[in-house]
């Protein structure tokens, strides 16, 4: 069991990866390397959820179970927009096939969506962060 001290330094420095890690993203993006740029953009939202996770009392570095007990506790709620849900998943899955697929090749376009939802989705949970 993690102390209140340390939880809030965790949640702060979770929340400093997950923009520093969204602006690896971008860089990545910006120089068309988009596999790279899916993987940081993936991280950046991993790391927010981890973030609320830690705020909610809940600890879990598997992906999958993270995912989850975001769905049960925050879109199955209402708390959160389902849209949100899907931009994790849809995050998730591109970020598996760019890390495991024999060949991955995302469209330019997919890549810049992917970006837009990533900024939205970590002011969502920053949000929500900041409410609780």
């Amino acid at each position: 069991m993690i102390d209140e001290e340390s939880r809030t330094n965790l949640i702060a420095y979770r929340i400093e990866q997950a923009l520093s890690t969204s602006q690896e993203a971008r860089i990545l993006l910006e120089n068309n390397l988009f596999r790279g740029a899916v993987n940081r953009m993936y991280y950046s939202m991993f790391y927010m959820l981890q973030a609320l996770s830690l705020k909610h009392q809940f600890e879990s570095s598997k992906h999958a179970q993270l995912i989850g007990w975001f769905n049960k506790n925050f879109i199955h709620t209402g708390l959160i927009e389902i849209k949100f849900s899907k931009i994790i998943t849809r995050a998730y899955n591109l970020r598996t096939k760019g890390d495991y697929a024999t060949v991955f090749v995302p469209e330019k376009e997919e890549i810049l969506k992917m970006y837009e939802d990533m900024e939205d989705f970590i002011q969502r949970v920053k949000t929500i962060l900041e409410k609780t």
